[in-house]
């Protein structure tokens, strides 16, 4: 199935799609980087990764096969697992007594044809594709996961002998006994570990259960948007708050107070945390669950949307030996997985490094996390004041929240440690005067304060998206908000425009709605960020007590790119939208 070089080298000369001279200059550099010539080509954009996947299929004699706008029998997609389908990027399309056909990205996967070849008891069938073909294939598991689960929900809701036409108000109080026997009950359970199933499916960051007057909204938080993702009966909430508290260890009786809890479950071999806080509201007791992928690792500054000289200031500052790197923003605008990103950094065997969290969201081998317990006395100052005997080198404090917090993080950086944590401020600048606030004297900042990092989340672009160019309206309203020959410098620096490009030439774009791959034009998140650096100038001006916006003045004149110059990049980038820049920094 192996296709040798020489081959490859002769297919693509002879099909004229690479003159010889520039092919000599691409052999060359594949010999020098130890790379296969394929994936030069690839990289340098001479051919797309399917277009080199047709010629493979072509010279192995495999058949090409596309699955886009096909629909697929639900009987024969599932003959293979979905985290298996997306984890090899195979997937069944056609069957008969003894064959099963499977399409995939690559061929020579023979584990993969193995496991399946055991599993189904049929002869494999392999059939090259593209990457929209698996994408579209992949969606197709959803969709028909979506109608099994709303028939498991419906199944439930009828043998807990509820219908969804029971609209009472006032739904009968339960004694905890009844409560937890409901809780328990087959149907109640089975509704649960669907939406939690569906949930950590869809990607999704929160579940909120709601009891409204009349039903039970079940509301899935993606890409940082909520929506709505069921609705059930109102007399199913009991139930299923009374078992979100059975899991959560939580007291069944009490509806009257707030309470917080977490569980942990296994679906698909992924272990998945869930941070729970319950709060009675006017028709029952509202519960927010916060999902947390266990084991994620593998993140890099730039995945993230760093870049550029904002890069270079983050690397500088994970180089020093003590001090503080800040991250700061609103709830759930990615500071943690910022903060961990740098921690696998520094995460290297000659270095002791200790946290104290709340809660650990990811676990990460060779660091020492703790889990902060209010209830029992265990907060972050006690928790800091314990992690500064345990002999660490670099420490993360997950918020610094209170006055207490403030001083021993700054006196652990003033002693020897590098300190990493973060703040709920809307600037970079803005972290300075909060800090001051809970009573940080000004020359102990400037002594230990580094590098501070503001930011947000925006929202991605599908593949699927439209081009278009900037009116002279557009950017005259632009340049009123941000530094625009800033943006464009960086833009040329960094290689994303040409260097003769004006923002009338730049392409930017627009969301594609309504497309099966991403509804709404976006998938995924990435962050806008503003970093700055504690400059000679900047600590000057601390020591004099000036105001945020004078600080963010001087850091500015220093070359830092806003949160929303960031996002304008982004967007030239064509990673996001203007308009999603423009809906998170209104925010």
């Amino acid at each position: 199935m192996h296709i040798s070089e020489k081959k490859l080298k002769e297919f693509i000369l002879d099909s004229g799609v690479i003159s010889k001279k520039d092919f000599s200059d691409v052999e060359k550099e594949a010999k020098d980087k130890g790379k296969k010539i394929g994936e030069i080509l690839v990289n340098k954009g001479v051919l797309g990764e399917d277009d080199l996947r047709r010629i493979h299929a072509h010279m192995l004699g495999i058949p090409f096969v596309s699955l886009q706008g096909r629909k697929i029998d639900f009987e024969i997609l599932s003959l293979i697992p979905e985290p298996i389908a997306r984890n090899n990027n195979i997937v069944a399309f056609a069957r008969d007594k003894k064959n099963l056909e499977v399409a995939m990205l690559d061929v020579d996967d023979l584990t993969a044809i193995d496991f399946i070849k055991k599993k189904v008891g049929l002869k494999i069938s392999a059939r090259l594709t593209n990457s929209e073909s698996i994408k579209s294939a992949l969606l197709q598991y959803q969709k028909s996961l979506k109608a099994e689960f709303g028939d498991i929900i419906q199944k439930a809701t009828t043998d807990m002998g509820i219908t969804i036409s029971d609209t009472e108000a006032d739904v009968p109080e339960q004694s905890e006994e009844e409560l937890k026997k409901v809780a328990d009950g087959l149907p109640v359970v089975r509704i649960l570990d669907t939406l939690l199933k569906h949930a950590i499916l869809q990607d999704a960051s929160d579940i909120h259960v709601e009891p409204m007057e009349k039903q039970l909204l079940i509301r899935y938080r993606i890409d940082g948007i909520l929506h709505d993702a069921m609705i059930l009966p109102k007399g199913s909430a009991p139930g299923i708050t009374a078992r979100i508290k059975v899991l959560s260890k939580l007291k069944l009786d009490e509806k009257r107070l707030p309470q917080d809890g977490r569980f942990k479950i296994e679906t698909d071999g992924q272990k998945v945390s869930f941070r729970v806080s319950v709060l009675p509201t006017h028709y029952g007791e509202k519960t927010v669950m916060r999902l947390l992928k266990e084991n994620t690792s593998g993140f890099t500054l730039e995945a993230l949307g760093f870049h550029g000289d904002g890069l270079d200031k983050i690397h500088w500052a994970t180089k020093q030996k003590t001090g503080m790197i800040l991250t700061t923003g609103p709830t759930g605008s990615g500071k943690t997985t910022t903060l961990y990103t740098d921690l696998d950094l520094l995460n290297v065997p000659d270095v002791n490094i200790s946290t104290v969290e709340d809660p650990i969201e990811y676990q990460m081998s060779r660091i020492n996390q703790t889990q902060v317990k209010p209830e029992i006395g265990f907060t972050f100052s006690s928790g800091l004041r314990s992690l500064v005997r345990q002999d660490p080198d670099i420490i993360m404090v997950g918020e610094i929240r209170d006055t207490e917090t403030a001083s021993l993080s700054v006196n652990a950086a003033l002693t020897g440690h590098l300190v990493l944590s973060t703040l709920h401020t809307n600037s970079a600048a803005g972290a300075i005067p909060r800090l001051i606030d809970m009573k940080v004297e000004p020359f102990l900042l400037v002594s230990t304060v580094k590098t501070i990092i503001a930011q947000r989340l925006v929202r991605k672009l599908c593949d699927n998206k439209t081009k278009r160019k900037l009116k002279k309206s557009e950017i005259e309203a632009l340049g009123k908000k941000v530094n625009l020959d800033k943006i464009l410098k960086e833009l040329k620096e960094e290689n994303i425009v040409d260097k003769k490009a004006t923002w009338e030439k730049i392409t930017f774009y627009s969301a594609l709605e309504g497309k099966d791959e991403c509804e709404d034009g976006y998938s995924g998140r990435i962050g806008i960020h503003e970093i700055m650096k504690v400059s000679a100038p900047i600590k000057e001006l601390i020591i004099a007590g000036a105001t945020s916006d004078a600080i963010q003045e001087q850091a500015i004149k220093e070359g830092m790119l806003t949160m929303f110059e960031d996002g304008i990049f982004k967007a030239a980038q064509g990673v996001t939208t203007i308009e999603e820049v423009l809906r998170v920094v209104s925010e």
